[in-house]
């Protein structure tokens, strides 16, 4: 969304209407994300568990974790390449709303597939948005709206989908509404579809009544020690980090554009891509071979972060975090499909984590400072960030909201300013 668009003003039958619209949505919505992260994790198992176990190995071989984010850059190339709509949206550019038109689905299903599943480093969320915007486009084509309307309902769906991703429809709307501040008070009936479809989508995961829903798929970070008061020490620290996180993401940043521009100029699409799939399981390798698990350097690190919140040797979290932000820029920029917030969260809170080793800082806090420092690296979104690290920790760590603040606040301002200083090329 940008402040230069034409105000929306949706307001009266036409907002009750589309009210209604979204509440058809919110189920059908969550359900597509539910079965996409449901065959996503369904083929991970057998790729990476399944498969090495008929093969007699007690993990995967590293002929697997070399090859199988190669297979994975095939499939994401002939989903670019032979079916509409390039896969999808280029997750160097960041998050977008933009609607996705329905033609352009299997392709961004299946360049999803082939980065998530074969183990590129980006997350679901950006695939999860364009298929629930091929939902709600899908309710609009049948209801016969108008553009806008269709617009609206478009980010219903996209909306739906991503309250599933993010544990419930308040850091998904707040997402949007930060995006779309520019709208000012218009900007709310805008939303309120997107409320009611995330809302009644929700309930796919938590359930109703006697139905217990199904099983949650946001991230989540279990046994978190109780962190009670606010120190100073602490506050520091979570400046300090957000600086750092945000230091880190932005070079990132800026390898995985350089490989996208000068890559792609110089080798072509094919090669570039396929080129990163090896590269990928290279670099796990290599830190494998240093004393890391090659499997927290692969994939979104969703999964890893219980594993790397509890990890006592600065060696493993120094590895762990060159591997994963090289592996990272590589996805980034070689031509994979997925979302960028997860790794940054994944980067944050192992930046975080060398405090907790150092200085015995909380790994509570660490979550909830590496969590909001890196969203805010990965969206520029600083409410929804913190917003999203708070009910990440939890009760047990309330007390963190006002350093978690702090780290985004001091990554938002230190990657504003290096972006005005030295403008990133974008992608192609």
């Amino acid at each position: 969304m940008s402040a230069t668009d034409s105000r929306p003003t949706i307001s009266g039958a036409r907002a009750l209407r589309l009210v209604a619209l979204g509440a058809v949505i919110g189920i059908p919505a969550a359900l597509i994300a539910a079965l996409f992260i449901a065959a996503v994790h369904e083929l991970e198992e057998w790729l990476w568990h399944d498969l090495p176990m008929r093969l007699d190995a007690s993990g995967p071989p590293w002929y697997l974790v070399l090859g199988l984010p190669f297979a994975g850059a095939c499939l994401v190339l002939a989903a670019r390449t032979l079916l509409p709509g390039d896969g999808g949206h280029a997750p160097l550019d960041g998050i977008s709303v933009v609607p996705t038109p329905i033609s352009h689905a299997p392709g961004i299903a299946l360049a999803a597939i082939g980065t998530l599943a074969f183990g590129a480093v980006l997350g679901p969320e950006g695939p999860l948005i364009a298929l629930g915007s091929v939902v709600g486009l899908a309710v609009a084509s049948i209801a016969r709206v108008g553009d806008r309307e269709r617009s609206v309902l478009s980010t219903a769906g996209s909306f739906s989908a991503l309250s599933a991703l993010f544990g419930g429809p308040l850091v998904a709307g707040m997402l949007l509404i930060e995006a779309g501040v520019g709208f000012g008070a218009a900007l709310i009936p805008v939303l309120i579809p997107g409320l009611v479809a995330a809302s009644l989508g929700y309930l796919i995961f938590v359930g109703l009544g006697d139905w217990g829903g199904l099983d949650a798929t946001a991230l989540s970070v279990p046994d978190l020690p109780a962190y009670d008061g606010v120190h100073l020490r602490d506050l520091a620290v979570a400046v300090a980090a957000g600086i750092a996180i945000a230091l880190l993401v932005e070079l990132v940043r800026r390898l995985a554009a350089g490989l996208a521009v000068d890559g792609r100029a110089r080798l072509g699409l094919p090669v570039l891509l396929l080129g990163g799939g090896l590269a990928v399981g290279a670099v796990a390798l290599l830190a494998d071979a240093a004393g890391a698990n090659s499997q927290d350097v692969l994939f979104s690190g969703q999964a890893s972060i219980p594993s790397l919140v509890t990890e006592d040797s600065t060696r493993i979290v120094l590895v762990l975090l060159a591997a994963k932000a090289l592996a990272y820029a590589i996805c980034l920029g070689c031509g994979f499909r997925g979302g960028p917030v997860f790794p940054a969260i994944f980067l944050g809170i192992a930046v975080a984590m060398l405090a907790v080793i150092a200085f015995d800082v909380s790994p509570t806090l660490a979550v909830a400072v590496g969590t909001a420092a890196g969203t805010v690296a990965a969206t520029r979104l600083v409410f929804a960030s913190v917003l999203f690290a708070a009910l990440l920790v939890g009760t047990a760590g309330l007390d963190t909201v006002p350093a978690a603040s702090l780290a985004a606040v001091a990554a938002w301002l230190t990657m504003a300013a290096i972006d005005e200083r030295y403008p990133v090329r974008r992608s192609l």
